[in-house]
């Protein structure tokens, strides 16, 4: 690596940690709700959940078959086979249950309780199933053949006791703690929770997410372009994104180059927003109207912090970073409504996400410092020639990285606009802002997008 010290460029620049510490001190998990179970998918759990009731909460079957003595079929073979007297079917859900006594077995089906008497399952592959002849490969339904119930089983192995037989809570004890609090609930916790009859539980919910795009060259996917216009990919790109960190993602259609417009679209959609994402308009330009708009709705001023004025604060700043130098960050509204407004370049766009706005989510979600940020690993750079850097920027690159080599490779180039190359990405590779120019073979730190 060779290095360059960084260049004044007459403005104050923000290195990428200082923004991002700026918009997640401003940032506080959400208030915990009562969810149904189905609801609470994704959210954090507040409260610590104990079992109130053993899982099993019964000795239960768990093959089907028969429920026997052990000294009945002790020695059984098939040349010699121990003949039992079935005293009745056991199904899963059965509450009346026949007691098993010397020389007799009960029809078992998977997960019913262990009769009375009973000390182990035989499977039914162990015996003739009832029907006099060789072993059995199932069960007659107890609907086509309900005489089965009763007759005589012939049973061809011997069992041991408590064997095919699950324990009373032999899954968790009463008392014993189910989940801790801090637990994100996915599909396993949900059907735990489920399970020890839990049908509610206290998380905090997930972020309501409104993603917008600004511009007036933006057409919706689906409708026909004209001259000078472009598909709004942004948007969709973030709403997936903001998705993909837990939240609950509302896409608003391009917003057309006109302050008033975008005022009062963002406006309207603080009633259901925990967290605004703008992108475009945040640059230099005549029509980058995102700062025009947002001068009403809270103060903003280049480089430095704004002031609480109307409800909000924002600031627009320049980041020590490629792609994404300008950035906007604030809090709107009566209720200070984070508000972080993006460059419009779409990998622009997208690196900024990662970087500031799924932090943020999942700050708002509640999770753990260590499950904020995307993981990272060390890598070495494959590469066919030196990749190079800009002097005082913190460069992000496309790349895709190989666990099993521990290499990584550059995908496209550098350009902001280069959205092809971002679909084949998995990582972005690091480069360090003192560092200029990274030869193949330099490790550096990758962060891990999937």
């Amino acid at each position: 690596m060779s290095s360059s010290a960084p260049q004044d460029t007459g403005h104050r620049l923000w290195s990428v940690d200082e923004h991002l510490a700026d918009v997640l001190s401003a940032v506080r998990p959400l208030e915990p709700i009562e969810l149904q179970l189905l609801d609470a998918q994704g959210c954090v759990l507040v409260e610590d959940v104990t079992v109130p009731v053993a899982l099993p909460p019964f000795d239960n079957s768990s093959m089907d078959g028969y429920a026997v003595r052990t000294a009945d079929v002790q020695g059984a073979s098939e040349e010699f086979p121990a003949v039992l007297t079935v005293v009745g079917d056991v199904a899963a859900g059965s509450g009346e249950l026949p007691t098993v006594g010397p020389g007799e077995a009960a029809r078992i089906m998977t997960g019913a309780p262990l009769p009375p008497g009973a000390e182990a399952v035989v499977p039914v592959e162990w015996t003739d199933g009832g029907t006099g002849g060789g072993a059995a490969a199932g069960m007659t339904p107890a609907s086509a053949a309900p005489e089965h119930a009763g007759g005589e089983v012939r049973v061809h192995r011997a069992a041991q006791a408590r064997a095919h037989v699950r324990a009373r809570g032999s899954d968790v004890q009463a008392g014993d703690l189910a989940l801790a609090a801090g637990t994100v609930l996915g599909p396993p916790q949900i059907a735990l929770l489920a399970a020890i009859g839990r049908g509610t539980v206290r998380v905090r919910p997930r972020p309501r997410v409104v993603v917008m795009s600004t511009g007036s060259e933006l057409v919706q996917p689906g409708e026909a372009l004209t001259a000078g216009t472009i598909y709004d990919s942004n948007s969709f790109a973030l709403a997936a994104a903001a998705r993909d960190a837990g939240a609950i993602a509302y896409r608003v259609g391009a917003v057309a180059d006109d302050a008033d417009t975008l005022r009062a679209t963002i406006e309207d959609q603080l009633i259901r927003a925990d967290l605004l994402v703008t992108t475009g308009g945040v640059s230099v330009g005549a029509y980058d109207v995102v700062k025009e708009a947002l001068s009403s709705v809270g103060h903003f001023a280049e480089g430095t912090d704004g002031e609480d004025v109307d409800g909000g604060r924002m600031d627009f700043r320049k980041l020590a970073m490629q792609p994404g130098k300008p950035q906007g960050f604030g809090t709107i509204g009566p209720d200070h409504t984070p508000l972080l407004a993006l460059p419009g370049n779409p990998v622009s766009s997208y690196v900024s996400f990662e970087l500031f706005v799924r932090p943020a989510i999942r700050a708002l979600m509640g999770l753990p410092e260590s499950e904020v940020r995307r993981p990272s690993v060390r890598a070495v750079l494959k590469a066919d020639k030196a990749l190079g850097s800009p002097a005082g920027r913190r460069q992000f690159l496309r790349g895709t990285y190989d666990a099993e080599s521990g290499t990584v490779s550059p995908v496209g180039g550098s350009g902001s606009h280069l959205i092809a190359a971002l679909a084949h990405a998995d990582s972005l590779m690091v480069v360090p802002e003192d560092v200029t120019s990274v030869e193949p073979g330099t490790e550096l730190e990758v962060i891990l997008l999937g």
